[in-house]
């Protein structure tokens, strides 16, 4: 018989010669020493080693997966997906953001009337009506975003948060109606811009900036919303908004290397 092209047992004592054994002046490896290792040169020729690793192993990579299993399915009590709960928390904090901009005082306030001086030396002081239209319509397609993704959540908290931030907006239907501000059939908004620009803007500001506004309120319904999403997901277990596995046994490369 030939292994790997040597067709003796001469050849192959010659090739094991340097990994242990005792030898004798003639350099030879003395029979059981020889005999040993080509026992377990031949059981790895023929897998069977690679069997029995495989097998061995294979009993301590099902422990940890049974593991993952029954831990996930006991601790893992959100009623909304991972995934879904990222969502909605990013739509709130995108809603509280463009809230933010709306009802900021001081320098930063988009409100704050700018004075300007005409050609017969007389003073004009108006708003910057351009860029509160930017903000507004930044603020509406927040809402809805957030609106969405909250109307099928199974979490109660949620829910009923986006209930109420709806049943806030309806109070002020009548109100946004006048500067252009539609409540459509399907809780979400849609402004249109020449209704806006020719509205009195002092009527937007009541509603859009200072705390106790309309858009106060409905970014606080967005930061509770996004705080409720967040305090969820901790219970998921399962997969964190950057898609990475979050639960403690997901470390099993070590018993790959065997396979």
């Amino acid at each position: 018989m030939s292994y790997f092209g040597l067709s003796d047992v001469n050849s192959v004592n010659t090739l094991f010669s340097g990994l242990g054994g005792s030898t004798s002046k003639s350099g030879s490896v003395n029979a059981s020493a020889g005999n040993s290792i080509l026992a377990d040169y031949a059981s790895i020729r023929s897998g069977s080693y690679h069997k029995l690793l495989k097998a061995y192993y294979n009993k301590d990579k099902e422990a940890v997966t049974d593991a993952v299993k029954n831990s996930t399915t006991s601790t893992a009590t959100s009623k909304d997906s991972t995934k879904q709960l990222a969502r909605m928390e990013s739509a709130g904090e995108a809603l509280k953001e463009s809230t933010d901009a709306l009802i900021t005082q001081g320098t930063k306030n988009v409100f704050r009337q700018e004075t300007i001086k005409n050609q017969d030396g007389t003073t004009t002081t108006k708003y910057k009506t351009d860029e509160i239209y930017k903000r507004v319509s930044a603020f509406v397609e927040d809402y809805n975003t957030l609106i969405k993704e909250t109307e099928e959540s199974n979490t109660a908290r949620i829910a009923r948060t986006s209930a109420q931030m709806i049943t806030l907006t309806n109070a002020y239907e009548k109100q946004l109606g006048k500067i252009g501000i539609t409540v459509n059939s399907d809780d979400t908004l849609s402004i249109d811009k020449d209704t806006f620009m020719g509205a009195d803007m002092d009527s937007v500001k009541s509603l859009f900036n200072g705390t106790g506004s309309y858009a106060y309120n409905v970014g606080v319904k967005a930061s509770m919303i996004d705080y409720y999403a967040q305090n969820e997901a901790s219970k998921a277990n399962t997969y964190s908004n950057s898609g990475y596995y979050n639960y403690n046994y997901i470390y099993g490369s070590n018993y790959s290397n065997y396979i």
